[in-house]
């Protein structure tokens, strides 16, 4: 079998760029992105986000688009616009709202739209059909019809990728669940599954990420519980985690474009039919509030060493919403940063992962590069990338210094054989 349908990609982000690459190693991709700026960079075969390296572009058969007109001989039309939340916590659907206009604008009979964005269950037939029937003229069902194949992209994670993923397909009607189920089974070595619904699909996507949350949420209560008993949260769970069916889930922030975002629009969604979810919200203010935790925690610790809070200087590895990757979107260590400086504390942040002038774009001058950096009297190793395994974090720590181990990155013996006190969660 080959694809037999012409793939138009809308959106070339952490999302949409695997999957643009990923037809386009099958077949003539048309890719567009309304930032003129990242279609100039994957023009010259470079991804910005570090998901895609050169070589793998240069693979690809990718025709990259500014102009949506440009695509208006595709009729498989792929839409991965982020969703966030506003300041709020409500959904913000402007960029799909937005694609959609786009995509009607040159949308044609026996077109088939479908939807990779993460959205509460009936928005793409609820809120984005009607754009793309009032922007193209045409009738969804008739003239054109609607699917929905929720993203399960993992940034930095070089293992599982678009192709090994198994891929969830929804379609409106039999027919179009078929072509869609084939056109994806082209490129997805791990196969796909047929949802039974639209719906479904949609309901599922934001239920894996909400599941995680409230996973994280309960081992994030147990630390808070734990460290006034001063017992260590970590040994608890390698000691509970002998058991063949506990679930090794650990505490720590929780951030992101999915974990910290879509737990919001499964209760939004929830509240807009009269229940007001009750556990998924609860762990959602439990993992929100871990950074100022850590940051009390870590304030608490020097002052138990007669350390003086002013005069401290701090440094935080780390600044992304997970390791191994460069995304700062939503990174919930922005907290424990805020926290600390709300004590007059001299706060320095670094991130080898992440460009100094993107770092700077939200920490300012308190951004560093790694030979800037002064020493401090506290440590703290927010998110556990590779690369600081590989750098000498403790020749930064003054004498007797607390560093505070979010991830538990570190050998407890080994802080402690070099003079340091170490603060887990």
């Amino acid at each position: 079998m080959m694809i037999n349908r012409i793939v138009g990609v809308i959106g070339l982000g952490y999302v949409g760029l695997p999957v643009a690459v990923a037809f386009g190693k099958k077949t003539h991709v048309k890719a567009f992105d309304s930032n003129k700026g990242r279609i100039c960079e994957l023009r010259d075969g470079n991804d910005c986000n570090k998901e895609i390296d050169s070589d793998e572009l240069s693979q690809a058969n990718i025709t990259y688009m500014t102009d949506i007109h440009d695509l208006k001989n595709v009729n498989f039309f792929i839409i991965a616009v982020p969703t966030p939340v506003s300041v709020s916590k409500t959904p913000d659907l402007s960029y799909m709202l937005s694609a959609s206009e786009s995509v009607g604008k040159i949308l044609k009979k026996g077109d088939i739209v479908v939807y990779e964005s993460t959205v509460y269950p009936g928005a793409t037939e609820e809120d984005c059909v009607p754009v793309l029937e009032e922007s193209s003229g045409l009738i969804c069902g008739n003239d054109f019809k609607v699917g929905y194949s929720p993203e399960r992209i993992n940034p930095g994670d070089k293992i599982n990728r678009f192709e090994t993923i198994r891929k969830v397909v929804a379609g409106q009607d039999q027919d179009t669940l078929n072509i869609i189920a084939d056109t994806y089974r082209e490129v997805v070595d791990a196969g796909v599954f047929k949802a039974a619904s639209i719906k479904v699909a949609e309901a599922a996507k934001v239920v894996e990420n909400s599941q995680r949350d409230l996973n994280i949420a309960f081992m994030n209560e147990l630390a808070y519980i734990f460290d006034r008993l001063d017992i260590d949260t970590n040994d608890v769970i390698d000691t509970a985690a002998t058991k063949w069916n506990f679930l090794d889930f650990r505490p720590g922030i929780v951030g992101g474009h999915c974990i910290g975002v879509d737990p919001y629009y499964l209760s939004y969604k929830a509240e807009s039919k009269g229940y007001y979810p009750q556990v998924i919200l609860s762990g959602r203010r439990v993992n929100n509030n871990m950074g100022a935790f850590i940051g009390k925690s870590a304030v608490k610790k020097l002052i138990s060493l007669d350390k003086n809070i002013k005069d401290s200087n701090v440094i935080i590895f780390g600044a992304t919403f997970k390791e191994n990757c460069n995304d700062v979107r939503n990174s919930k260590v922005i907290d424990i940063f805020n926290e600390l400086k709300s004590y007059g504390m001299q706060v320095q942040i670094c991130d080898p992962m992440v460009e100094i002038r993107k770092l700077r774009n939200i920490y300012g001058n308190d951004a560093k590069l790694w030979g800037d950096l002064a020493t401090s009297s506290l440590l703290i190793l927010a998110v556990a990338h590779d690369v600081f395994r590989d750098l000498d974090l403790f020749s930064l720590a003054q004498e007797s210094s607390v560093i505070v181990d979010i991830k538990a990155f570190f050998d407890r013996n080994t802080v402690e054989d070099l003079g340091h006190s170490i603060w887990r969660l």
